[in-house]
């Protein structure tokens, strides 16, 4: 008995492959409203089981409801038809949701034939290529359309009309901790910031310059610079991550002199600063031999 399981949701399968209920080829008998754009109710039309976006922005939302509300719908959503009366959507729940809102009752559908594997693809593909999905989503997307439909980095790439590398370097970022998955998800990161992390090895490490990049809002050249210096060797978080908004935080280059300095008399160094930038650089010693080596140690470079 073959236990594998599906890759649709529970119950959808035996919906989807019902033929009574589901369209997957375009013989004679077919309704003739299928391949056409007809104007359904919207309350017939179930969401999308596939739908990778996780997050609607609300306002964007309710600015696309007022344009609704004002123009209409100026480009159809894509459903397939179930059964009587019966639709799925396949793209476009930004504009159901936003109809929804703006009161309409109907919304012209573009209704097409497609089985279960195809309106997965479908889903995911569209919104890859139309919506402004944030890295993290599309790199779920590529991981559903690899896994879902059994498709190889090659043949995603293909699907989606990008660079397999692309493909690649997208699906690198679901190895990253979930903090900073989230924050790439906010935009308290950028991708080249995320990308420059993933070369980091060792959790504390990256973790510490995760921290220190969205306290002092280092640029992605300064953390590329970071995890080439400190990766192998060891970064100390600077920052407070309680107080990052703190003025006058610091700069990269002072960062990254405080880790050589820490690094070379190898003592975790302290700062402590006010809001107008002063403050006292704390060398701790264990004893008098210890106080003596960290002097010689400094007069040598001074």
């Amino acid at each position: 008995m073959n236990n594998k399981k599906s890759v649709l949701g529970r119950g959808l399968g035996s919906i989807l492959r019902n033929p009574e209920t589901d369209i997957t080829t375009s013989s004679n008998n077919k309704e003739s409203i299928v391949g056409n754009i007809n104007t359904i109710k919207i309350d017939v039309i179930s969401t999308n089981p596939f739908q990778p976006r996780s997050e609607f922005d609300q306002e964007k939302l309710e600015e696309l409801s007022h344009s609704i509300k004002t123009l209409g719908i100026i480009q159809p959503i894509t459903v397939r038809k179930l059964g009587n009366d019966k639709y799925q959507l396949i793209s476009g729940e930004r504009r159901l949701r936003a109809s929804q809102m703006a009161g309409k009752t109907e919304i012209p559908a573009f209704i097409r034939i497609a089985n279960d594997h195809e309106m997965l693809e479908m889903a995911l593909v569209e919104n890859i290529q139309r919506s402004n999905l944030n890295p993290i989503e599309i790199a779920l997307s590529y991981q559903r359309l690899m896994e879902e439909c059994k498709l190889t980095q090659e043949q995603c790439s293909e699907r989606v009309g990008k660079k397999r590398s692309s493909v690649a370097n997208f699906l690198r970022l679901l190895k990253l901790p979930e903090e900073i998955q989230l924050a790439l998800q906010h935009s308290s990161i950028s991708m080249g910031h995320a990308r420059a992390l993933i070369n980091v090895k060792d959790l504390e490490i990256q973790m510490n310059i995760f921290n220190d990049v969205v306290a002092n809002g280092f640029s992605v050249r300064e953390v590329e610079q970071l995890v080439r210096t400190f990766a192998d060797i060891g970064y100390k978080q600077t920052s407070k991550p309680k107080t990052p908004t703190i003025p006058n935080s610091l700069p990269f280059s002072s960062q990254q002199k405080i880790h050589n300095l820490s690094n070379y008399l190898e003592k975790d160094i302290d700062i402590k600063r006010n809001k107008k930038g002063k403050g006292k650089l704390i060398i701790p010693f264990n004893s008098d031999d210890d106080f003596i080596s960290l002097i010689g140690k400094i007069s040598e470079n001074s």
